[in-house]
């Protein structure tokens, strides 16, 4: 593919990454020559200096041949205006970053399609249901869902009483012969490991399981987790991604919001009805006691700047909350996780990355997406009549080491692959892989 990228700040720097390694014609366009040339050094793509919204720097960049054109710059604005023009122009798909939700509202009179923007992205919605998400499954540092749940990957952080801490995973596959579960990957001192029969699970090492619905539970057990009930949520920040977590989880638990602005506070106050707005410093840590935060059941800071998030949220887990999430406006802090003792770390930027690489991909991947803190990805593929990974058992196929077939839906069913397990026509597939093994699971399913 030929793909235009107009803005290469943290969101168009990862998007650039990961499709140069695909084999795709990349052309990265931003006025800030120093972001340029630190993508330029680092992978092979052509960066041309000046505006998005220049018909000049447009045609440089031949636009018109475009097959997709990014507009992930910081100003709305910009991207708008510069995916319509570049649809004018002639590129096949567009798509534009936004910080304005009522553009995605059922109720807008504007057809964005007709204007010439096929998909927008609102990185602050999908910060705040990654959130959502991470605060109703407790236990779990991630949690993706496939076909409505019928497969489900979890990361877990090990804790030192876990069942599974000294044991290879030969040993618990005989030991639980009855759970449907496969460890699809191992974080351990910054390396991702995709395990074998071999690997012995030690404390604090966080681990990728994908499983069936009714093996959650005892996966929990394993990981020495329980998944408890969240009622009480203590939320700091009222920024977008705040108020609108705390509407999604509002009817459901009780949630304190504390904001500093005084204006901000107020209209939180009038949109908020069924959460608390509290005016205050959220770093004060005796406003926080006062707020009772040693009896909240999570804290999640989503303020503008990472460190008072970071911190508050070190504050947090040093009282005892349960769980602590921060929002983070670099993508190099989230591997740093679990390193500095905290259970999860957002980044708004990546996850729109995601979120567009999953627009971006081709052929019958149907779903993609980046693991929370490690350099890998899980794909769901749907296989054809007359793809080789329909040809042999899985332990047959010679699939790349790089990569592991974690499970397979097919029709209403779904099962966890092992070695003797035959892909069929139709089936989907969710794998997991490193970098290095992206471009050589594709054929498989060609």
């Amino acid at each position: 593919m030929r793909i235009v990228i107009a803005g290469i700040g943290d969101v168009g720097y990862h998007l650039a990454k990961e499709l140069s390694s695909e084999s795709h014609d990349i052309i990265a366009i931003d006025k800030n020559q120093q972001r340029l040339s630190r993508i330029d050094s680092m992978v092979d793509i052509l960066t041309i200096t000046g505006s998005a919204t220049s018909l000049g720097i447009l045609k440089e960049a031949k636009t018109n041949e475009a097959d997709l054109f990014v507009a992930v710059t910081s100003s709305e604005e910009v991207n708008i205006t510069a995916a319509i023009l570049a649809k004018k122009i002639g590129a096949n798909k567009t798509i534009a970053r936004i910080a304005n939700a009522e553009y995605l509202s059922n109720d807008s009179d504007v057809n964005f399609k007709e204007l010439g923007i096929d998909f927008m992205i609102y990185p602050e919605e999908l910060a705040a249901q990654e959130t959502v998400n991470l605060i109703k499954r407790t236990a779990a540092t991630d949690i993706l869902e496939f076909e409505g749940g019928m497969l489900s990957v979890m990361g877990l952080k090990l804790d030192k009483n876990s069942p599974v801490i000294g044991k290879t995973l030969t040993e618990i596959v005989h030991e639980y012969p009855n759970i449907d579960f496969r460890i699809v990957a191992i974080y351990r001192n910054f390396k991702t490991i995709i395990p074998s029969g071999k690997d012995r699970f030690l404390a604090n090492d966080q681990v990728f399981v994908i499983t069936k619905p009714e093996g959650i539970d005892m996966i929990l057990k394993l990981a020495g987790k329980e998944n408890l009930k969240f009622d009480n949520i203590m939320i700091l920040g009222g920024s977008k991604i705040g108020r609108r977590a705390a509407e999604l989880l509002q009817k459901e638990m009780t949630i304190k919001l504390i904001e500093s602005n005084e204006d901000k506070t107020l209209s939180l106050a009038e949109d908020l009805s069924d959460t608390l707005i509290i005016h205050g410093d959220g770093r004060d840590i005796d406003l926080l006691a006062q707020e009772g935060i040693i009896d909240v059941d999570a804290f999640i800071a989503v303020t503008d700047d990472a460190e008072t998030n970071i911190i508050s949220c070190l504050m947090a887990k040093h009282l005892g909350v349960k769980k602590a999430i921060a929002l983070v406006d670099k993508a190099d802090y989230v591997p740093l996780t679990q390193t500095i003792g905290l259970d999860s770390l957002i980044n708004k930027k990546l996850i729109a990355a995601t979120n567009i690489l999953q627009f971006i991909r081709r052929g019958e991947v149907i779903a993609q997406t980046t693991l929370e803190g490690i350099d890998a990805q899980l794909f769901e593929y749907i296989a054809q009549s007359n793809s080789p990974i329909t040809k042999k058992a899985v332990k047959d196929i010679g699939f790349p080491k790089e990569a592991i077939i974690g499970g397979v839906i097919r029709g209403k069913e779904s099962f966890i692959a092992v070695g003797n397990s035959q892909i069929k026509p139709n089936d989907k597939v969710v794998i997991f892989s490193l970098p290095g093994g992206v471009k050589k699971i594709e054929k498989f399913f060609k």
